[in-house]
C-alpha cells in the first residue's frame, strides 16, 4: 500500500510503498477513505509527548482519526463484514477491563496498546489495522462522506463527550471555548446546537471568523483584549461552562477564571512538553466559587448513536469543520502549519484524492 511515512522526527514525511497491515484475529483491516490530521499527530511527529512516555519510533505511519470501509475481518469478529462503512474511536476499549465492563470503553485500562497511529502503524495510508472490532467499530450513514466523518474518530467525539456528557450544557447557558482549533470548533458547534451561547477565544483571525460561521455569538482575540474580563462583561458575570480545547497554561487558567459561581470547567486540550501535564490553578477561586472541573477523553462506541442521529438530521454538521483536504503528499505542510497554529478547523487527507 501507499503511505506517508515518518522516517525521522520533525522531518518531511515520505510517501512510498509499504507492506499491507496484517489483520488481528479480533480486529479488522480498514481501507481508509479519509483521515483527519490531528494535533496529536503533531505532538508525535515532533516528539513533543516523549516526556509522558508517548512516542513513536521511525519509520512510522501516523493517523488515528479516520473513516473508511472494512476490507477484512479477523476470525474472532462476529458483527462486521467486508464493505461496511465505519469509523473507529481513537481511544478504543478492550471490552474486558473494569472500565469497559462499566460502559466506559473510552478510558480502557489497555488503551495505550490499541490506538492506530500511536500504538502501531496507523491510517496515513491506504489501509490500517484496528483491534477489538466488535467492541469499537461504528457504522456511519451512507449519506455521510468519509471526509465529513473523519473527525468522528477523535476531535469531534471528544468535543461531543465534553459538551453533552461532562458539561451537560443547557439551552441559554453561556459557554466559553478557549482555543478554537478542530476540537474547539467542534465543541462550540455542539454547544450551539444545544442552545448554548458560545463565546470563542482564539488568536487567529481566520479561526475567529470560522467560529462565528459555526454558531459562536462572540469571538475574542486574546491579544487585543483580556479574555477573562471580556467574557465576564459579555455574560453578565461569567460563563456557566468554559472549555480549554488547547491545553496550554494560559488557556487553562483563563478557562477557569472565565466561570461564574458554580460554573463547570472542561479540559479537552492536552498539554505540551512546556507544561508536562501540570498547570497552576487558582485554588481559592475554585473553592470560593464552588467551581467544578471535568476531564473529557474521547467517546465510547456505544454512545455514537445520538451523535450520528443529530448528524443525519443536520443538527450537527462535522463536515463544516473541514477547511480543506490534501493528499498524502500534503501532510508535512499541514503538520508544519499546525506547529505555528496556522491551520483552521479540520484538515483531512482525502485518500481517494491520493489514489
Amino acid at each position: 500500500m501507499r503511505a506517508a511515512v515518518v522516517e525521522a522526527l520533525g522531518q518531511p514525511l515520505v510517501v512510498k510503498d509499504v507492506p499491507d497491515p496484517v489483520c488481528p484475529p479480533d480486529g479488522a483491516i480498514i481501507r481508509v477513505g479519509a483521515n483527519g490530521i490531528c494535533r496529536t499527530d503533531w505532538h508525535l511527529w515532533t516528539g513533543d509527548w516523549a516526556w509522558r512516555g508517548v512516542a513513536i519510533n521511525p519509520p512510522f505511519v501516523l493517523g488515528h482519526e479516520f473513516a473508511g470501509v472494512v476490507e477484512e475481518v479477523g476470525a474472532e469478529v462476529r458483527d462486521w463484514r467486508a464493505g461496511d462503512r465505519v469509523v473507529y474511536p481513537m481511544n478504543p476499549g478492550c471490552g474486558h477491563c473494569e472500565w469497559c465492563a462499566d460502559g466506559h470503553q473510552h478510558i480502557c485500562e489497555h488503551v495505550e496498546q490499541m490506538v492506530p497511529g500511536v500504538s502501531f502503524w496507523g491510517a496515513f495510508g491506504e489501509l490500517t489495522a484496528v483491534r477489538h472490532a466488535d467492541v469499537n467499530l461504528v457504522r456511519i450513514p451512507e449519506s455521510m462522506s468519509f471526509v465529513d466523518a473523519a473527525s468522528l474518530g477523535c476531535r469531534y467525539i471528544a468535543a461531543f463527550h465534553a459538551v453533552v456528557d461532562q458539561a451537560k450544557v443547557q439551552g441559554g447557558e453561556w459557554v466559553a471555548v478557549h482555543g478554537c482549533g478542530g476540537m474547539g470548533m467542534a465543541a462550540l458547534q455542539v454547544a450551539a446546537a444545544l442552545g448554548g451561547q458560545v463565546v470563542a477565544v482564539d488568536t487567529s483571525a481566520k479561526a475567529r471568523e470560522k467560529t462565528l460561521e459555526l454558531g459562536a455569538v462572540h469571538a475574542i482575540d486574546p491579544h487585543a483584549t483580556r479574555p477573562v474580563e471580556a467574557i465576564h462583561e459579555l455574560t453578565g458575570g461569567g460563563a456557566q461552562v468554559s472549555i480549554d480545547a488547547l491545553g496550554v497554561a494560559e488557556t487553562c487558567l483563563n478557562s477557569v477564571l472565565s466561570l461564574r459561581k458554580r460554573g463547570r470547567h472542561i479540559q479537552i486540550g492536552h498539554t505540551t512538553r512546556t507544561e508536562q501535564g501540570y498547570v497552576p490553578l487558582p485554588i481559592d477561586v475554585i473553592l470560593l466559587r464552588e467551581l467544578q472541573l471535568f476531564g473529557a477523553f474521547g467517546l465510547q462506541a456505544h454512545r455514537y448513536g445520538t451523535l450520528l442521529n443529530l448528524c443525519e438530521h443536520g443538527i450537527l454538521q462535522p463536515g463544516k469543520l473541514v477547511s480543506r483536504t490534501v493528499g498524502l503528499d500534503g501532510v508535512t505542510d499541514v503538520l508544519d502549519a499546525m506547529g505555528r497554529f496556522e491551520t483552521v478547523g479540520v484538515v483531512a487527507i482525502d485518500l481517494q484524492r491520493s489514489r
